[in-house]
């Protein structure tokens, strides 16, 4: 062997053995570096600072990858063959359950290769005279560092998202089965539910259904987007627990906390999401009134579909008269033949009658009174009484026979349009 070759070969050992020395450094120094590393990431990354149970898991992750990068070290062995240890999977695991972001996981590791190559750069420099064996070593370091990282990362985020995609369905699945109990009347106590589906129970609620008038449109996410809006617009207290039927179907709960005033939602901030529509029932408070105010947006949701092109955007279940609509279109071939009984040819669908007894419906309402109607519907007190003379004769009937039919007849044509409504020529 030449002279060349010696000089070689003994600096190759001298830069081995000092990325041996590090490795066996960083072994016997291990309690102490997992405390600073983990201090560091909980400091550096809020994400992963949670609850005692998940700080000590990332411990018990940060000191098995620093002792798997020390013997990778010391003992020159393959990065290739290395695969991530059981604790920092688990760790992993834990972070997608809690739905930790992904991104503080990966910014852990980087910072972590970032900390461990400082440390190392400063322990070479301290203890190595030459500096061609401090650089050489310290090019090793960082290239089984680095691959180490690379490697391990791959492996966690492949075991978070199995892990997310896992803990996401099952949740989902339990959420699914714990609202139908609850919807369907199950004793479930308000522990239970709000543990499972995130929505606090002991408050009011106002139930809604959500709906897109073209039920061939994905709109899941323009009515979750409807349904922040609507919470904002009525007070809720908080963000609603919306949960999709189909990709054209939402039902929601609004917290309302002790709120027990039935909300008033404008049209107008349903004309921002399109063709959408809402029903909503009245504020009813703890696991029943979760029930009973959903029930009562899908009894308004019924009526609103049932009218068609003539329903409103927004119908709620504490609108006058909306409950008599419920009842009137659970027999709805009854319902037609007491429109055209009762109204005769004031049952028409075209506007004029319509105008004719919408304006009749609120005069009824207020008792007979012309200048209530008038102010009610901003209309001059004459037209109100042309109105409601020209709805009389149409009908054929003053209002005093069978003025309990006429008012559902009314009502009925009021919410449920088309449904009973006799077709125009």
């Amino acid at each position: 062997m030449s002279a060349a070759e010696h000089a070689s070969a003994a600096f190759d050992r001298a830069w081995s053995d000092r990325v041996a020395t590090l490795g066996s450094t960083m072994a016997g120094q291990l309690p102490a570096l997992t405390d600073r590393l983990h201090d560091g990431l909980l400091t550096n990354i809020p994400d992963l600072k949670s609850d005692p149970v998940l700080e000590d898991l990332l411990r018990s992750s940060v000191d098995a990858n620093l002792e798997t990068v020390a013997h990778l070290l010391q003992h020159d062995l393959d990065v290739e063959d290395a695969t991530v240890p059981v604790a920092a999977r688990e760790y992993s695991r834990r972070l997608a359950q809690r739905g930790v972001p992904l991104t503080a996981l990966v910014r852990a590791y980087r910072l972590g290769q970032q900390w461990i190559s400082d440390w190392s750069f400063q322990e070479i420099s301290d203890k190595e005279q030459d500096p061609d064996v401090a650089y050489r070593a310290i090019q090793e370091m960082i290239t089984v560092t680095f691959r180490y990282i690379d490697r391990i990362t791959e492996q966690v985020i492949a075991a978070y998202e199995t892990e997310r995609k896992k803990w996401l369905a099952h949740q989902n699945t339990v959420r699914t089965q714990l609202l139908e109990q609850l919807l369907a009347g199950e004793p479930i106590d308000a522990v239970t539910a709000e543990t499972t589906l995130g929505h606090r129970m002991r408050q009011h609620h106002v139930g809604a259904v959500l709906w897109a008038v073209d039920a061939a449109t994905d709109a899941l996410g323009d009515l979750e987007r409807l349904a922040g809006s609507i919470a904002q617009e009525i007070g809720a207290l908080g963000a609603p627990f919306v949960t999709p039927r189909d990709r054209s179907t939402a039902w929601a709960w609004f917290p309302m906390g002790s709120s027990s005033t039935p909300p008033e939602l404008p049209d107008t901030l349903l004309a921002k999401g399109g063709p959408i529509r809402v029903a909503l029932g009245a504020p009813a408070s703890g696991v029943a009134g979760f029930r009973t105010t959903h029930d009562q947006a899908m009894a308004a949701a019924y009526v609103a579909r049932l009218a068609g092109e003539r329903g409103q955007r927004v119908t709620s279940y504490a609108a006058g008269g909306l409950r008599a609509a419920t009842l009137l279109a659970a027999d709805l071939g009854g319902s037609r033949r007491l429109v055209t009984d009762v109204l005769g040819d004031l049952a028409s669908a075209d506007d004029g009658a319509t105008r004719l007894r919408d304006t009749l419906l609120v005069f009824l309402d207020s008792g007979g009174s012309y200048l209530t109607t008038a102010e009610q519907l901003h209309l001059h007190k004459n037209t109100v009484r042309y109105r409601v003379e020209k709805a009389v004769e149409l009908r054929g009937r003053g209002l005093d026979v069978a003025p309990l039919e006429l008012h559902l007849a009314l009502l009925a044509c009021h919410w449920l349009g088309d449904a009973v409504l006799a077709p125009t020529n």
